[in-house]
This record gives C-alpha cells, structure tokens and sequence, in this order.
C-alpha cells in the first residue's frame, strides 16, 4: 500500500501559496530547473495570468522519500472561498501560509476556521522572511493566538512553524539560517501530517470536483472515503436530492505530476478521477450498487451579491459576440453552475430573459462576466445589488452573517468611520426587578458591544 498524504495550502491573497506550490513540484523533480520561465504553473488560466490571482483550485501530486503528496492549491480571496470550502474536503491537513510583515489577515481567518471545523491538523509556514522589516516571531504569535480564538484543538495548537522565502526557493525550521532547498517543510509533512484512514468496507467517494475531457465528457474528482474503487464497477451515485442512479465505472485515474495517471483501482485514502458516470453534480457520492450509503454533501456559506443578466439589447447588438440569445446565455449559466457550487442562478420574475446571478462578492461575479465575454457570449449586466435574508420576519443584511460569525469566534468587526463591533463579558451582579421591587442577582453573561465611529459622532453632533 503507498504512502499517501493529502495537503491544501491555505492562506490570505498573494500571501505565496502557487509560488510554493510551483517550487514544492520542483523539489519532486517534476521538472528540470531550467524549464520553468519564472511563471506560475498552476495559474495556467489567462484570467489568474493577467490578475495574478488564483480562480481555480487545482490538484498536483509528488513522490517525495517513497511518499505521494497530493497537494490542492486553493484561491485566497474570499469571494472564491465556495472552491476553498469544497476541496478542503480531500484533504488531512493543510499549510497554511502567512506572509511575514503582514501577518494573518481577513481571509487567512476564513479558511482557516474551515479547516479546522474540518478537523485538519495545519502546518503554518512564515513565508517571505527575507523582505525587509518582516517580524517572523510575532508573526508566530499572532497565528497561535487566532487559532485559539478559533478553538482549535490542544492537538491543531501544537503546530511545527517552518520560515522561508517560497519565491528564492528555501524554508528552515530558523528564519536566521537560510537553507537551499525546501527539505525541512517536506519532512515537516510527512511528519506532521497524518496518512489518510484505510476504511475497510463498500466503497464511497465524495464528488468535490469537477474535469471536463471533450473524449468522455464530464470527470467526477474526489477522495476515495472507504473501500475500493475499480475499473469497471457498478456503482450507485446517490444524488443531494436523495435519488439513487445506477452507473458504471469506465475508467479510473490518479494524480500524478501535473497530469493523471490510468489504474485498475483505487483505495481510500487517495484522491482520483472517474471517468463513466452521468448526470454527477458537486456533492454526490459514488456508492456501493447493491447498498448504496451517501456521505453528509458538502456544505457552501449562501452568496452575498447579486446582478441581473440579460441579453444585449442595444444598438450594438451581435458587433462583439456569437452567442447572443437568451437561450445561450441560460445554457451557460446552468453550465456554471455544474462546477460553481457558490454560484446562485434563478430567472427574473418580471420579464423572460433575465436571469438574477448571486454569488459572494463583485470579483466572483466579474470573473464569470469576463469568462463569458472571452467565450463569445454577448450580454448585459446590471449594478451589484446586496442581498437580504429575511430572519423571523425582519428584512436583515446578509453581512450581519459575517459579522455574528466573527463575533461568534471571539473577534473584532470594525467598519471604518461608522464603529466597531466587540463582545465584552459582563460579571454577575446585584440588581433590582423593577416590578416587584425584590433584590435579585444577574447571571454572568457575554454581550454585544458597539463603539461609534468619529464620522458617526461628528454626524449626530451635527
């Protein structure tokens, strides 16, 4: 059986992550030294080209001392955190990655309170230890102390620390001694990391990806939860919706390199491709024929942004694209949303052809009208509007989520000249009830606290 570990590489954005990923596949010589032209391999998206950001996960693996490592390169802005939530799924543990002046940011305490709801064990790497004023061991600090305000584990708190510089191409267990290779951080994997559970018994698999092949079509990606997984096999694929379909496995493929690898069969533990089945969407599980047993779907936080879509209706209309009608601007977004678990699609109740597309941010929504463009898609999009959840009756903005979940862990809300909120204890003390007038104690409890902005301030005074 081989040695396998499974890996995501979290952190805030251009905190380093595909930079380390592209140097950790140099370590297992997956290339020479003079093929890579000192751009980002993973990025091979021209859109994450141009704005030098991650969109899209991707899964790589190396053999490193007799050990695979299939390691998930995950997108650092919040507004692509639907792909980080999905993946992390395949993984025992993650990196995460914190740059060493700036320290832990907003979307470094995102991911990393998924991960360690997950139950992940981290490994934290101070990255870009050599730039000028960076504060490695504060940096340490700061980290150890979100995670105890994310409630971690006694287990997830004993973290190794590796510093390095993931751009020259050395991490070390001192940020004072430079190394010449990233050695120290792959022995701290294979140590820190626990192997994946062999689970004996009738296969199951979790869809948390999607490939597309224009050979066989569509390509489940997952990890292997229990049993066997082998070319040929009958299986079930339990939906979200609790239907059950009969398929068959035509092919199975591993990670391996860059690319994938064709096999007879996979075991639990190890991330893979299937190749085969129909009618899949992110979420279902791949089950046993005879007695099918699903695994909990994956679950994604709701959108926060929405924008109306139509077709293009102005004098312009057809000058720059080829799909221009309202049916192929449905069929792309129903296609979207195959792989965009994020993502929120539902016609206008007004007029046909006009579609309300949610998803968590303007950069998540900007990205796919980009995409489209590139496509040959033609159409109209209206302005950003934020989305309302109606609680108990009460129309409430969708950002009090964010800011009760931050409250929730132990933080800090602060919104620039309006006010911050915090959560303060209040002790127990001696009161009166002001009907009967009879002395009474109050419990100690924790309460909500609102501190005003000087804007704020200035404005009521005036």
């Amino acid at each position: 059986m081989q040695d396998i570990r499974n890996i995501a590489i979290i952190a805030h954005v251009d905190h380093g992550k595909t930079t380390l990923v592209d140097k950790m596949m140099l370590a297992g010589h997956l290339f020479r030294n003079d093929q890579t032209n000192g751009e980002l391999v993973l990025d091979n998206n021209d859109l994450e080209r141009e704005r030098g950001i991650t969109i899209l996960s991707k899964n790589v693996s190396i053999n490193y001392k007799g050990t695979k490592i299939n390691i998930i390169d995950t997108p650092g802005h919040a507004d692509f955190g639907g792909e980080v939530e999905r993946v992390l799924n395949m993984a025992d543990g993650c990196i995460l990655l914190v740059d060493a002046f700036e320290g832990p940011m907003p979307q470094t305490r995102f991911v990393l309170q998924k991960a360690l709801q997950i139950g992940l064990k981290p490994v934290v790497v101070v990255n870009k230890v050599d730039k000028p004023n960076c504060r490695p061991e504060e940096v340490y600090e700061m980290v150890f102390d979100l995670m105890f305000s994310l409630n971690a584990t006694e287990d997830q708190l004993d973290f190794p620390v590796i510093y390095g510089s993931a751009k020259n191409n050395w991490m070390s267990t001192d940020w004072k001694t430079p190394t010449e290779n990233l050695v120290p951080l792959l022995d701290a994997i294979i140590e820190h990391i626990p192997a994946p559970k062999q689970l004996e018994g009738t296969p199951q698999m979790l869809i948390t990806s999607l490939d597309y092949s224009a050979y066989t079509g569509r390509i489940a990606v997952g990890r292997v939860h229990r049993g066997t997984l082998k070319e040929g096999m009958n299986i079930t694929l339990a939906k979200r919706d609790g239907s059950l379909i009969k398929s068959k496995i035509k092919e199975l493929h591993t990670f391996e390199g860059l690319g994938r690898k064709k096999t007879n069969a996979v075991s639990s533990g190890d991330i893979c491709a299937v190749v085969g089945v129909e009618g899949f969407e992110i979420g279902d599980t791949i089950c046993d024929f005879e007695n099918p047993e699903p695994l909990p779907p994956i679950a994604i936080d709701e959108p926060t942004m929405s924008m109306l879509f139509t077709i293009n209706d102005s004098p312009f209309f057809g000058k720059e694209g080829k799909f221009v009608t309202s049916r192929h601007i449905q069929d792309r977004l129903t296609k979207e949303l195959d792989k965009n678990l994020a993502l929120r699609v539902r016609k206008s109740e007004l007029e046909d052809g006009k579609w309300i597309v949610s998803g968590r941010g303007v950069l998540h929504l900007s990205v796919l009208i980009e995409t489209m463009r590139r496509e040959g898609y033609e159409l109209q999009v209206g302005q950003p509007q934020v989305i309302f959840k109606e609680i108990d009756g009460a129309m409430v903005d969708a950002f009090l989520q964010v800011i009760t979940n931050e409250l929730a862990s132990g933080g800090k809300v602060a919104f620039t000249g309006f006010g911050s909120f915090s959560v303060v204890e209040r002790a127990a003390r001696e009161c009166r009830n002001p009907q009967t007038g009879e002395t009474m104690m109050t419990e100690a409890h924790l309460a909500p606290k609102f501190k005003a902005g000087k804007a704020l301030k200035d404005m009521v005074n005036a």
